[in-house]
């Protein structure tokens, strides 16, 4: 499935790039510019990043070009037109270059190259011709915005619900499953299978959840990104829990309370959950368990001890998924939330 649609972002990404570039070459010879085919490169050098890299980009473009006007145009002054073409091109990438690492404008060096070639090669640096090649970037960039003002943002969003359901699905599944090794029956589940895969989901998604912020103007995004970080969290602390499951050697009697507290959780191992009533059974688990009567053999009191690390991973679990709701604001919970109180289990 996520070949799938990568390919689709493939033929997508190379279907934009060319109509941009098409468009504003077209756009640039119907205004009768000299070197039109600079607009269609300045659109695919810009079309290729996300949104706010585009804006960020084009901005650095537009001061960039001024910076190398006056680099051109200084280079053919120091020159006086004695120098061959390739070591006036050559002055002028170096000190190019170098300006732009030096402003943080490393992006813009592939156009600055052409604009800088063109004036370098005419000699012509007259009102008329420098506004030429400003309207070369100027359409190029403009191609470049208008595209990527679609990039598939409702698909994005769309993916991201789909995930959520997917991710908590797949933790309800593995926290079923590690409940069954605090039973007498053999369970042969391949937690550990169903874990790795887990946390794929979980980077796939987390992944998706960046490229959703970074093609949105809208800043409430970040939910998604701090939710599949929650369960990447989550995901770690079910593994350490399932290392240790592994090791108990025989069921004690507390077995059975946390097996069902296990499977408790599960059941709520949701997005709109809050894990308060979780979290006070928990505590009313512990304070039992300090009341039981002492074991009576070694390996009792290994399994006990390693139940007791169990619960202190799942109120790690828990706590998680608590501090994500507390960094939730206003608009996210209107949003996402609309009114979490009423996700509360009774």
């Amino acid at each position: 499935m996520n070949r799938k649609l990568q390919l689709t972002r493939y033929l997508a990404g190379a279907a934009k790039i060319a109509v941009g570039s098409a468009v504003a070459i077209l756009i640039a010879e119907l205004l009768r510019l000299d070197n039109v085919t600079s607009a269609g490169t300045v659109a695919l050098l810009t079309a290729v990043t996300t949104k706010w890299e585009t804006i960020k980009l084009s901005v650095n473009r537009i001061l960039a070009f001024f910076v190398s006007v006056a680099l051109a145009w200084a280079v053919s002054l120091v020159s006086g037109g004695e120098w061959n073409i390739w070591i006036t091109y050559g002055v002028f990438l170096f000190f190019m270059v170098f300006l732009c690492h030096l402003l943080g404008w490393k992006a813009t060096i592939s156009v600055n190259a052409i604009i800088g070639m063109h004036l370098l090669t005419t000699g012509d640096y007259s009102p008329a011709f420098i506004l030429n090649e400003f309207l070369l970037i100027f359409i190029g960039i403009l191609c470049a915005i208008v595209l990527n003002l679609y990039n598939g943002t409702k698909h994005f969003h769309s993916r991201l619900v789909e995930g959520i359901a997917e991710t908590d699905d797949g933790m309800q599944l593995v926290l079923r499953n590690l409940a069954a090794y605090l039973t007498p029956e053999e369970h042969r589940y391949d937690v550990w299978d169903q874990l790795t895969k887990l946390d794929k989901t979980l980077n796939f998604y987390l992944s998706e959840a960046y490229r959703y912020q970074d093609n949105t103007f809208q800043s409430h995004p970040q939910y998604y990104i701090d939710y599949f970080s929650m369960r990447l969290r989550q995901c770690n602390i079910l593994r350490n829990l399932h290392a240790e499951l592994r090791q108990v050697r025989s069921i004690p009697d507390q077995a059975g309370t946390v097996r069902e507290f296990i499977l408790y959780t599960a059941a709520y191992a949701q997005e709109h959950n809050l894990p308060n009533k979780q979290m006070e059974r928990l505590d009313q688990i512990f304070l039992e368990m300090k009341e039981e009567p002492l074991p009576r053999s070694r390996e009792e009191f290994e399994s006990r001890a390693i139940l007791y690390h169990i619960l202190m991973d799942l109120q790690d679990f828990l706590a998680c998924k608590q501090s994500f709701i507390e960094g939730l604001d206003e608009r996210q919970r209107k949003i996402y939330w609309n009114d979490p109180e009423k996700s509360e289990n009774s």
